[in-house]
């Protein structure tokens, strides 16, 4: 068989900090129609100000997640970034490195191996609204 390589980008906007978008099914209408049966799709978010993960996209887990954020790397503290730039947002670049850019999800008879109540989401760390690529990278046969 031959090893396919299909990249493709979407695009998402943001409210701003805190915004959580479930992108399953964008990323899974892209999966099926590269035909790609078995392999791997890697989800990256461009930026450092935001960040990919898989949750429960439901309502308590969506106001749970911003809260451990919160806890892990408040706002209200002195970060570098900030005596730096003067941008407010020292605490959204260190909560994205935490989370991070990307994720991998194996693909299995050309659909992704992901549990039932597991979806894929950006995570805006960014105080404002933002627009983000999302490049995705298809990979298998």
């Amino acid at each position: 068989m031959l090893m396919k390589i299909i990249s493709k980008t979407i695009q998402v906007d943001t409210k701003g900090e805190d915004d959580m978008i479930d992108i399953t099914e964008e990323i899974s209408l892209s999966v099926r129609s590269s035909k790609v049966q078995d392999g791997i799709v890697t989800i990256f978010v461009v930026g450092s100000t935001a960040a990919v993960t898989t949750i429960e996209y439901e309502l308590g887990l969506r106001q749970d997640f911003p809260r451990m954020l919160g806890r892990v790397a408040p706002k209200n503290i002195e970060y570098e970034h900030q005596k730096m730039w003067h941008d407010g947002n020292g605490h959204s670049h260190v909560r994205a490195s935490l989370v991070g850019p990307s994720l991998t999800v194996p693909l299995k008879d050309g659909s992704m191996t992901l549990g039932t109540w597991q979806q894929i989401v950006i995570v805006e760390m960014d105080i404002r609204h933002r627009q983000r690529e999302i490049v995705l990278q298809i990979i298998g046969e």
